[in-house]
């Protein structure tokens, strides 16, 4: 199959178009107005540095529920061909819960917290199950290509509404609302109807992988956890698996960290909210194209290089965030994420598609969710705890090289051929 048409297959757009319905949760509301809506509407007359610890705690409540349901999940899904069940189960969750946001009332962070940790284990739930598809939808040799294919989309779908919503905060009386308050709980609504429509796609047109045992009921439960036992002794066993997932964890922290945390950080620094908004919406823009041509940087260049490439530059950003003192740098920092963010994340995603059995791609996957959420876990709170302890915000943005430059460091000894081997040998051994 050509290059050209693995990405104008029915069977891969509706795949990518999840990206483009979910990605309005992780812009509108994770990294944009959830971050200053929490600190100025659900903490008001509360000091920056506690709205900030409070928000790193909900994330990573989240990230620690998604830990501990990853794994098991995919084991369950992949023992009775339950994917896409599984993903359309936590579809319907984040949407319910984002739209939910528009009715918690001002000072309430409790409850605010309360709706976004399950908006956000129904974001990042059903993310396990997308990613897992991937083997199912991608031509052999094309999943760099179709992995950044997802996230280019999620980009621009994510930025379109985005763009949007902004508008909407900026100009709230030309589209009947009360003031910017009021656009912002509005857009929450915006946000769950944008997921739940872009969402049918690859529930009516992407197949549910076949499964040579299908098992039901208790039975699936069963033995999607003896599956999940067998497979964490494998993937001990799996040198390159295992070094890759570790390597994944630590730099993915960094990724996610600056994508949850950048505006909260911007705002401890004094920049005006719509200076951050902005950078967000530049982010978005610049990022539909980048990872589209990541995809094909990876090809050319391979894709551990490709990946490395995009953790050096991740670095050079962390420090330069470290001194910044105007919202001109701010911008140029949101261009320079725009151009690996979406790069990495989908050449990562790519890279573990072809060193594990695809017959066991949900469980695998959710290993892989659960050490990305994992390390969410790690990187909110800590830069929450930095700036508490030191009273100073620039010093906890530094807390995050340690993690890429260990990340890197781990994944240039990551062998993919061998990894690519072994599993394509796991799967003949279970298939027969």
């Amino acid at each position: 199959m050509k290059a050209k048409s693995s990405l104008t297959n029915r069977k891969v757009i509706s795949w990518a178009l999840y990206d483009w319905a979910n990605s309005a949760f992780a812009t509108t509301v994770m990294a944009g107005f959830f971050p200053v809506f929490f600190k100025k509407y659900w903490n008001v007359n509360v000091a920056a540095t506690t709205s900030t610890f409070r928000l790193g705690l909900a994330n990573s409540i989240a990230g620690i529920i998604v830990v501990a349901l990853a794994p098991v999940l995919g084991a369950i899904a992949d023992q009775g061909g339950a994917r896409k069940k599984f993903l359309l189960f936590f579809a319907a969750m984040g949407v319910i819960m984002t739209g939910s946001l528009f009715f918690v009332a001002q000072g309430a962070w409790q409850i605010a917290v309360i709706v976004f940790v399950l908006g956000v284990v129904g974001f990042s739930g059903g993310n396990i199950f997308y990613d897992s598809l991937l083997v199912s939808v991608a031509p052999v040799g094309k999943e760099d290509m179709v992995s950044a294919f997802g996230f280019a989309l999620g980009y621009l779908g994510g930025g379109l509404l985005f763009a949007l919503n902004v508008l909407m905060t900026l100009n709230p009386e030309s589209f009947g609302l009360a003031d910017a308050s009021a656009a912002v709980r509005v857009s929450f609504l915006s946000v769950a109807a944008w997921w739940a429509l872009f969402s049918l796609p690859v529930a009516i047109w992407v197949k549910e992988p076949l499964v040579k045992q299908k098992k039901s009921g208790w039975t699936m439960v069963t033995g999607g956890f003896q599956q999940l036992k067998t497979t964490f002794a494998e993937i001990r066993k799996l040198r390159t698996v295992f070094l890759f997932l570790l390597a994944y964890w630590l730099y993915i922290d960094g990724v996610d960290t600056i994508v949850r945390m950048a505006v909260d950080y911007g705002m401890s620094l004094g920049f005006a909210e719509n200076s951050l908004i902005l950078a967000l919406l530049i982010v978005q823009f610049v990022g539909f194209p980048a990872a589209i041509l990541y995809g094909k940087l990876g090809e050319k260049l391979g894709t551990k290089r490709a990946i490395l490439l995009g953790i050096a530059i991740y670095i050079g950003v962390t420090f330069w965030g470290r001194f910044m003192d105007s919202s001109g740098e701010f911008y140029l920092l949101a261009v320079a994420i725009g151009l690996v963010q979406g790069g990495v994340q989908a050449l990562s995603r790519a890279f573990y598609s072809r060193i594990i059995p695809a017959n066991k791609s949900a469980e695998f996957f959710g290993f892989y969710n659960m050490l990305g959420k994992f390390a969410a876990v790690i990187g909110p709170i800590l830069m929450g705890l930095v700036g508490v302890i030191t009273g100073n915000p620039r010093h906890s943005i530094l807390s995050i090289v340690v993690l890429f430059l260990a990340g890197g460091i781990i994944l240039y000894f990551v062998d993919e051929k061998e990894g690519a081997r072994i599993a394509q040998e796991m799967e003949r051994k279970t298939a027969s």
